[in-house]
């Protein structure tokens, strides 16, 4: 009796290819290499009894020119044909058009009156079909199947024992038996090992390492043989417990459209036949999550970032590396550091038609896609603002000054950015410069002299055009030319003086020689009553004190002469004179 046939061909839609696959359409299938088919689907045989064999090309197409191989040798070349009916045991092979050979199966025809026929490979899941084939009838009532040297107890007698969804515990040694008589005949010993239908999956990721928010695709990876390689499979994928998507379906691939860096947990995959009968699941995997680090490109218009007041700004704003859509901004950051966002920036571009300097500050843009946030590197801007005219002031306050007094110069513009340089002018002259960065201003200080009187101005220039102050004179008060002055007004006012006591002695001595005023005689004191004379019309001496008084813009000091009015006495002694008292005066 023989022993158990060679696993080498397949049965019942079963196709022989070589053990390379190739990932098609999701879908993991053999490489293009030719393909043999035996049909019945049996690998042993009775003796005399004939098995035909198919030929293909990759994908079940019939070819144009067929090699037939035995013992790895040509047996037959046929142009579209492509079966061959054989009769021998032996290995057999073929090969499709230029396509490479197939597998090679052996054939087995045996001279024994019993074989168990069984396939040659046993997949998990499988509807398996041991047949008990004799070269007589057999009946029933005296057919036995056994395993592993146990007979089987099975609820019906036939030649055939069906397994159905076959697994590891299917496994073993199998053998059928005929009581015919008082004699005994037993078959062939088939071992049956279930084989998994593919391995486990593999669940990968593409790209193996994301960016934060970038798409990413899933793929189940697994591989079935070539004996199955026209088998469906279904996919499943998972996120922790969760299903992700609808569900399960035919392709191996699930694509994410975004996948974030808290998203960085636990992924799997199910791989299972239609029926559900063989699953299997990958191992946990875990995505490396890259956090996105944005490229952000700003340009700037005018291109130096220092921008004159009155112009025009524009900011412009691009991003690349960080998944959409995106929500671009403008924002600014003063010199308080107060962040402010800028109105109607929420786009890629930000204008200021004409720049002042409140318009100072640092600006970024900000990118949103709805998920996270991306901030770009601050643009410094530095407005500048031309200097206004500079006032010069004086410390004095007066435009004249005496020989040697100390002179301050300020000079100073309201507006303008910062460093000034501010310089000191007499006669065009320069006198001297100072620089500052605050808007005080600055000072010039001098001693006056007789060589300094002129005309002094100042400029005031940060770089973007000097401006120029109006210009002040400033004069020195001559003493000896005020003196002369002051003597030729002495003068007169005494010939004044000396005129109005001549009127008052002459006035005076006509009371005194009898004469008697223009006025009524009732006002004159009772001749009982003596009394001193009084006079109440004209004083006895009018004093006239010189008053100076000096306008800063002439340098001829005037004088003004005053009347003050002296006391009155009641009792004037008579040796004492107007004359001499106006006298005295003048002399005082």
């Amino acid at each position: 009796m023989p022993g158990s046939f060679s696993p080498c061909v397949a049965f019942t839609g079963l196709w022989l290819t070589l053990l390379v696959v190739t990932p098609v359409n999701g879908q993991y299938e053999a490489a293009p290499k030719s393909v043999i088919s035996l049909q019945p689907p049996w690998t042993t045989f009775l003796e005399g009894e004939a098995v035909t064999l198919a030929c293909y090309r990759f994908g079940f197409y019939s070819p144009q020119k067929i090699k037939w191989y035995k013992e790895r040798k040509i047996l037959r070349q046929f142009q579209d044909r492509p079966t061959l009916v054989v009769h021998k045991s032996g290995d057999y092979g073929c090969q499709a058009d230029s396509l490479p050979p197939s597998m090679h199966v052996h054939l087995e025809f045996s001279k024994d009156s019993l074989v168990l026929q069984a396939p040659p490979t046993v997949f998990k899941g499988d509807s398996v079909v041991l047949r008990c084939h004799a070269k007589e009838s057999i009946e029933a009532k005296t057919l036995k199947f056994s395993k592993n040297g146990q007979d089987l107890k099975l609820p019906h007698q036939n030649s055939e024992l069906h397994i159905h969804n076959a697994n590891q515990q299917h496994n073993g040694q199998y053998k059928c038996t005929v009581k015919k008589w008082l004699s005994s005949f037993s078959s062939n010993t088939v071992r049956v090992q279930v084989q998994e239908l593919f391995p486990y999956p593999v669940l990968t990721a593409r790209p193996s390492q994301p960016i934060d928010g970038s798409p990413v695709t899933l793929t189940c990876q697994t591989q079935l043989p070539a004996q199955r390689s026209n088998a469906q499979l279904q996919f499943c994928f998972f996120r922790n417990s969760q299903l992700l998507g609808s569900g399960c379906s035919s392709s191996s691939e699930f694509r994410i459209p975004a996948i974030w860096t808290e998203e960085s947990t636990r992924y799997w995959c199910k791989a299972e036949t239609m029926n559900s009968q063989a699953g299997k699941q990958s191992t946990l995997f875990t995505i490396p999550v890259q956090r996105a680090s944005a490229d952000f490109q700003t340009r700037i218009i005018p291109a130096s970032k220092l921008v004159f007041e009155g112009q025009l700004l524009l900011l412009s704003c691009s991003v690349k590396r960080v998944p959409g859509p995106l929500t671009l901004s403008w924002y600014k950051r003063d010199m308080l550091n107060k962040e402010t966002k800028l109105p109607k920036s929420s786009e890629a571009e930000f204008k200021i038609s004409k720049v002042n300097i409140s318009d100072a500050g640092e600006y970024y843009c900000e990118a949103n896609n709805s998920r996270r946030s991306f901030v770009s590197g601050a643009v410094p801007i530095t407005v500048r603002v031309p200097v206004s005219q500079p006032a010069l002031t004086l410390s004095m306050g007066k435009t004249q000054a005496l020989e040697g007094d100390l002179i301050t110069l300020h000079c100073q513009s309201q507006r303008g950015s910062p460093c000034i340089l501010y310089e000191f002018y007499y006669e065009n002259v320069s006198l001297g410069n100072s620089s500052t960065l605050s808007g005080e201003g600055a000072s010039f200080n001098f001693s006056m002299s007789t060589e300094r009187s002129g005309n002094y101005y100042c400029t005031a220039d940060n770089g973007l055009g000097a401006q120029r102050s109006e210009a002040i004179r400033i004069s020195i008060f001559d003493m000896k030319k005020n003196r002369s002055v002051s003597v030729v007004a002495g003068m007169i006012g005494g010939l004044l003086i000396m005129a109005v006591g001549g009127f008052l002695f002459y006035y005076w001595f006509s009371r005194k020689a009898g004469g008697k005023p223009a006025s009524d005689d009732s006002r004159s004191p009772s001749d009982s009553e003596p009394q001193e004379p009084t006079y109440y019309n004209v004083p006895a001496c009018i004093e006239l004190q010189p008053v100076y008084s000096n306008d800063s813009k002439e340098d001829v000091i005037y004088t003004e002469v005053r009347r003050t009015q002296p006391r009155q006495k009641r009792a004037v002694q008579e040796s004492e004179s107007p004359r001499s008292r106006c006298q005295m005066a003048e002399k005082n």
